[in-house]
C-alpha cells in the first residue's frame, strides 16, 4: 500500500551540527551513507558533544557540515565545516581541532569513525509528560555509531500538520527534528501515522530500500533550540508532549540497502 513519497532527504556529516539536503542518497545497513560519521568530544570526559545539553554545547547548531563532493566507490570525501563567522575547515585538515576549539571557545577532540560505545549528556526540560524533568542524564549511544538511538529516523508531513493544528504559533518544520527523510503523506491522512499505524511494519522506498520501523522517536530539548531563522520555542516540545507523548517521527533499522531519491514512492508492507 503506497502511503506517500519521499519529500526531503537530509544528511548530517557531523553530529549535532547542521547538515545538507540531498536529492538522492544511499542507505546502507548502518544508515544513510555519510550520516553522522564525525563528532566532537570533550577531551576531559570523553563524552560526545551534543546539542542535547545546550548549557554545555550552546552553539553547535550555528555550525554546518557538508561533504565537498559526491562519494566514489564508498570512499568519503572531506566534509567542510562552516563556522558561524563564515570561515571553514575541512575534516582532513591537520589543525581541525585547534580551529574548532578556538571557534567554540573550549577545547574539543575531533572524531572520525566510531569505535566502541560513546556516551552523551542530555538535558530534560521541566515539561509535563517527559520521562525526566529538569535534570541532566548520561545516555549511551548504539555501539560503533554517533547516533542517539537508531540507524535511520524519519517523520511524516501528517505528524507535522497535526502538531501545527494543536499549536498554531509554532513552526513545526521538519528541520527542527533532524530526520534522515520526510515522507509526504496524502491530504486527509491525520494524526501520527508512523507511531499509530505503521509501527513494526516494513517501509519500502522506491525499488530497493526496505526498512523495519522499530518504534516512535521520543523528542528532547534539541527541538526547541534556535537554528537559522527558526526561533527558540519551548512550545514545540510542550505540544508534542501534551498531544503525542513527546514523540515526533519514528526510528527504523535497515533490512535491505539501496538508493533513495526525492519523489520515490513509499509503501507499507506487513512484517
Amino acid at each position: 500500500m503506497q502511503i506517500g513519497i519521499i519529500a526531503a532527504i537530509h544528511r548530517y556529516p557531523v553530529k549535532s551540527m547542521m547538515g545538507e539536503e540531498l536529492n538522492a542518497a544511499r542507505i546502507e545497513t548502518k544508515g544513510l551513507l555519510g550520516d553522522r560519521v564525525f563528532a566532537l568530544a570533550d577531551p576531559a570526559t570523553g563524552k560526545i558533544a551534543s546539542a542535547k545539553n545546550p548549557s554545555k554545547w550552546p552553539a553547535l547548531f550555528s555550525y554546518r557540515a557538508a561533504f565537498t563532493e559526491p562519494f566514489a566507490n564508498g570512499v568519503f570525501p572531506p566534509a567542510r565545516i562552516t563556522f558561524p563567522d563564515g570561515s571553514s575547515v575541512l575534516t582532513e585538515d591537520e589543525d581541525i581541532e585547534a580551529k574548532i576549539s578556538a571557534s567554540l571557545g573550549k577545547p574539543v577532540k575531533f572524531l572520525a569513525g566510531t569505535r566502541g560505545t560513546g556516551t552523551l549528556e542530555e538535558y530534560w526540560p521541566d515539561i509535563d509528560g517527559l520521562a525526566r524533568r529538569d535534570v541532566v542524564t548520561e545516555e549511551a549511544m548504539p555501539a560503533e555509531t554517533f547516533f542517539d538511538c537508531a540507524a535511520v529516523h524519519f517523520v511524516t508531513t501528517a505528524t507535522l500538520d497535526s502538531l501545527r493544528g494543536f499549536y498554531s504559533g509554532g513552526r513545526f518544520e521538519s528541520r527542527r527534528f533532524r530526520p534522515n527523510f520526510v515522507i509526504e503523506t496524502p491530504q486527509g491522512v491525520k494524526g501520527f501515522p508512523e507511531n499509530d499505524d505503521w509501527n513494526e511494519k516494513i517501509l519500502a522506498i522506491g525499488s530497493e530500500v526496505k526498512l523495519k520501523i522499530t518504534g516512535p522517536c521520543g523528542r528532547c530539548v534539541m527541538t526547541t533550540l534556535p537554528q537559522g531563522d527558526l526561533p527558540k520555542d519551548i512550545g514545540i516540545l510542550k505540544s508534542a508532549a501534551q498531544h503525542n507523548q513527546a514523540r515526533v517521527g519514528a526510528y527504523a533499522s535497515v533490512l535491505q540497502a539501496g538508493n533513495i531519491r526525492r519523489g520515490d514512492p513509499v509503501r507499507i508492507e506487513s512484517a
